[in-house]
Parts: structure tokens; sequence; C-alpha cells
């Protein structure tokens, strides 16, 4: 199952680039892969696998919902604040504001978009895959090791599927794992997904929605904001985007930072959530 399903990921990616020959097909298509891939993986989970819905990290309560409250927030203020240090320094540049109909209808189409990417990703890289790892390995090592075990390589997954979008290179891949470990540490940390959703939805579309930058290669062409790199794409990201470059490496790492902080401000301590390694099944009679 993991494999098929990663295959499907990177199957939905590869389509999704080859067809975005427009703002209005590339949101569609993208919708419908990523919505169609997550679904295909939450049935599989569900029905075959016998998972519970709360095992794959979706157990919607009270705090389930301030903690993406929390992603959210921390997501948009990365980009925030890879947008205002670009402008301090010259290395991005603002061509254009605007809020015409148009343009609120495009970043509104982007918003629907990067919450079914946000969660599908989240639901097979996270909820599944690393899932899948650490419970496999749970009876042979530690927690902490499953754990990690699962976090990486789930990482590595993320970074190697991104590998197909346009621009991409072995420094944007490098980038993308490392955006992996940050959202996998969300959730082995907290035990749920609501951080790392709520980074992933919040990240993406300030990123293209909000601030006009590529988005993991894929340029969507509207955004409230248009902006242009005129830095070092060492730095910049390039065509890419801010993933690629040290901007987004340095926002990466303050946001593993915050996510830490959060998260032993708010439970009390920091540890590897044991519930990551041990399933809760659902049984019929």
């Amino acid at each position: 199952m993991l494999v098929a399903l990663v295959v499907g990921l990177g199957i939905a990616q590869t389509v999704s680039s080859l067809l975005a020959t427009s703002t209005f097909t590339s949101v569609t298509v993208n919708v419908v892969s990523a919505g169609s891939t997550g679904l295909g993986g939450l049935v599989v989970a569900r029905y075959i696998d016998r998972r519970t819905v709360t095992d794959l990290g979706f157990g919607l309560d009270r705090d389930w919902v301030i903690d993406l409250g929390f992603g959210l927030v921390l997501g948009a203020a990365l980009m925030a604040a890879i947008f205002l240090v670009g402008l301090a320094t010259d290395w991005i540049a603002v061509v254009d504001v605007g809020f015409g109909a148009d343009r609120l209808t495009g970043v509104a189409s982007l918003l629907a978009l990067f919450i079914v990417v946000g969660i599908s990703e989240e639901l097979l890289l996270r909820g599944v895959v690393l899932t899948d790892i650490a419970e496999g390995l749970r009876w042979r090592v530690s927690v902490r090791t499953a754990a990690t075990v699962g976090l990486v390589v789930s990482a590595a997954v993320f970074g190697l599927i991104h590998l197909m979008n346009p621009n991409s290179s072995l420094a944007s891949t490098l980038s993308i794992t490392l955006a992996g470990i940050m959202l996998g540490l969300g959730y082995v940390l907290s035990g749920d997904l609501a951080i790392p959703t709520g980074i992933h939805i919040s990240w993406n579309f300030a990123q293209g929605g909000l601030f006009g930058f590529s988005v993991s290669g894929l340029d969507f062409g509207t955004s409230l904001v248009e902006t242009t790199e005129q830095g070092p794409d060492v730095v910049t990201g390039g065509a890419f985007g801010p993933e690629a470059g040290l901007l987004g490496v340095g926002a990466i790492i303050v946001g593993m930072a915050c996510i830490a902080w959060y998260v032993r401000a708010r439970y009390g301590e920091l540890r590897f959530d044991p519930g990551v390694t041990v399933p809760e099944l659902r049984w019929e009679e």
C-alpha cells in the first residue's frame, strides 16, 4: 500500500506539471489530482488497513483545532519573514500590488488548491508513510528510533516527489526534504497532523497567493503582490521559489525551533509522542 500511494502521488505531481498550461488549468488539475490521491489513500487506509481517522493524525477536537491555528499562523509568518528579509536586502522586489476582482478570484482558487494539497500530502506522507514505518519498527526499537526513521524516510520521499516539479534541482530536493523534516516534526512531537497541515496550507498559500513566489517550481501567475527575484539564486531559490534558496532553508530551521517551543509550552514536555508508533485499528464484526 505504502509504495502504491507514493507512486500515485508522484504520478499526480508529474501530470499536474505537464498539464499546467494556464492558471485555471493548473489549479483545476492540481485540485483534482491531489484530492483524488488523498481520497484514495484515505479509503485504502480506512477500509483495507482498517485504520481509524485518529490513527492517521486527524483526531478532530478542540486541541486539534488550536494546533491547526498555530500551524496556519506559523506557516504564513515564516513566508512573510522571507518576503520582508528579501525586500530589506533588495534580493526581492515588488512589481505590482492589486486587489481587482479577477485577481481576488484567482487567489481564492489558490487557497482552495492549497487546502486540498496540504491535507492530502500530510495524510499520505505523514499520516500513512511516517506512521506505517514508525509502527512497523516500534516492536524492534525504541519509540524515539522508530519515529526518527519514519520522519527521515517520509521527508526523503517528500523531497523526491518534488524532484518531478519544474525547475527542480539537487538543492531544491534537499531543501524540500528539510521542509519534510519540519512538517514531520510537528506530527511526531504532537501526535496529530494539525500543526503540519496548518503550516503546509498557509506556507504554500502565502508563498504563491500572497507574495507571488513560485511554489515548489510552479508559477500560478496570480497573487495579491507580484514580486521578482533579483538576488542570487542560491539565496532566493530562483525559478523554483524560496524553498530552494537560503532564505527558505533559514525559515524552515526557524520553523522547527518554533514548533519545538510551542509543543513544550502547550503540552509541558518535548518528546516523540508514543501514539505515532502504536496502531489504533478499526475492527468490524
